[in-house]
């Protein structure tokens, strides 16, 4: 039986433990109520249904969890011991792809098999399939029934069934909010560990102050000096996201968000705001293509017409002026909101002492909303910092210490993907290179965080 099926028939016996549990207990709280025994009866007859139906449920389901990853290696092992898995190679690389074959072929994941070695262990390997996703199956279905009779028995007037319940949904609500706690946990344990691998062998000094980017020629053996200097990564990173990027995004996203609250009619403004918006829904590839196809040759011409001689085609001006018009949205639509929740009252009197519009815009409004507009200014700021789609395609992978918007530049993002992207050794000071620019990509943007909470605790306003 396959996993949706098996999915598929708990859904359906859940829901039969719902209707069954609330129709039984809502025919013994009618008896209760008829006998002028009201103060028994605890909960209503849905909670007992949920009660019933998370008891028929959750069993099955953590069995399932379980077996998906026992089952596994249960299978191989049958496998293994049939007579048809004595001539497998003893090589252990060998022997794993044969048994990946096999197993695909049986699970209907690959029509042929490219090692005949693999073909034999095919029968075997969807007969051992077909017997533990069966067993698999009944023992859930066994859960299923046994988790459902026990809470079954359990309903009548006075059970506080809605109790229950609520404490589940709390501790499912705690569990969530644990994993997101215990994913960044981990994300930061695995930076530090990996950068640690890094440092060990290379100075810390060096990589966080040297102006030689060239990794390639540590892994070809000419040594590890003056090979990871990350300086020009760390300023191309500022060059493009934060300096040119937002020179761009910021005039531009406050001033929508100023004529959007205070000038445009609402016919305007339901029309143009979604449009806005929808730049934060384009694939940044999207921007990549246009940034690369069209922005680029424009700047490098426009660069050779005043003068300039030597301008690049990939150059850090065309991927910050596309990557400002992206982060647009996320500057406008903070600003947006931040001006509008701003009191009328505010409005009302600053207009009312003479002054006039944009004088209420400068010195009430915008002052009033500075918190929300500087925390959309930092989220745009992270968000340019980790692109990586558009830096690729339009300012190239020259690590370049240069000020030229018509140079070439890179960034962080783009050599950690190139140092990841293939087949890569992870012992290696070139590999580890990648965890150490996350660790500090890591550490800047925690910073612009704790820098935005700042801003905001030190200017907010509370409005009565």
């Amino acid at each position: 039986m396959t996993g949706p099926a098996i999915l598929l028939l708990l859904a359906g016996l859940g829901a039969i433990a719902w209707v069954s549990a609330r129709a039984r207990a809502l025919r013994q709280q009618t008896a209760a109520r008829a006998t002028r025994r009201r103060d028994a009866v605890h909960s209503l007859p849905g909670y007992h249904g949920w009660y019933v139906a998370l008891w028929t449920l959750l069993p099955a389901g953590i069995f399932l969890a379980i077996w998906a990853n026992v089952s596994p290696g249960l299978v191989t092992h049958a496998v293994l011991a049939d007579p048809a898995a004595q001539s497998l190679p003893v090589d252990a690389f060998s022997r794993s792809a044969i048994l990946g074959e096999a197993r695909s072929i049986a699970a209907g994941l690959q029509s042929g098999a490219f090692n005949p070695a693999s073909q034999a262990l095919v029968e075997p390997y969807r007969t051992a399939l077909n017997e533990y996703g069966i067993a698999g199956a009944v023992l859930a279905l066994i859960l299923a029934f046994a988790g459902g009779a026990y809470a079954f028995t359990r309903i009548r007037p006075d059970f506080r069934a809605r109790t229950r319940v609520e404490r589940l949904v709390m501790a499912l609500l705690l569990l969530a909010s644990l994993l997101a706690i215990v994913t960044t946990v981990g994300i930061v344990s695995s930076l530090l560990w990996e950068s640690f691998r890094f440092f060990s062998m290379v100075n810390p000094i060096d990589f966080l102050f040297g102006t030689k980017w060239s990794p390639q020629s540590a892994a070809m053996g000419y040594g590890n000096e003056d090979a990871f200097g990350a300086v020009p990564l760390f300023w191309g990173t500022i060059f493009i996201g934060a300096i040119i990027a937002m020179i761009v995004a910021i005039p531009l996203g406050l001033m929508s968000a100023v004529y959007l609250t205070q000038y445009a009619s609402p016919t305007v403004r339901r029309w143009m705001k979604p449009t806005l918006e929808m730049l934060a829904g384009v694939p940044t590839v999207v921007y990549g293509y246009f940034a690369a196809l069209t922005i680029a040759p424009a700047l490098r011409d426009f660069a050779v017409m005043i003068g300039i001689h030597g301008a690049s085609s990939e150059s850090a001006l065309a991927a910050g002026l596309v990557m400002g018009v992206m982060i647009i949205p996320f500057v406008s639509s903070m600003a947006d909101d931040s001006i509008a929740a701003v009191p009328q009252s505010m409005r009302d009197g600053s207009l009312a002492m003479g002054a006039t519009t944009s004088e209420t815009i400068r010195k009430v409004l915008i002052p009033a909303a500075l918190p929300g507009v500087v925390g959309g200014v930092l989220l745009a700021v992270s968000r340019a910092i980790g692109e990586t789609m558009i830096v690729v395609m339009a300012a190239g992978l020259a690590a370049n210490l240069t000020a030229n918007p018509f140079a070439s530049v890179t960034t962080v993002t783009t050599q950690i993907v190139q140092l990841l992207t293939g087949d890569q050794e992870f012992d290696s000071a070139k590999t580890l290179a990648a965890f150490a620019l996350g660790l500090v990509l890591f550490v800047i943007t925690l910073l612009l965080n704790i820098v935005a909470l700042r801003v905001v605790k030190k200017y907010r306003e509370a409005y009565e």
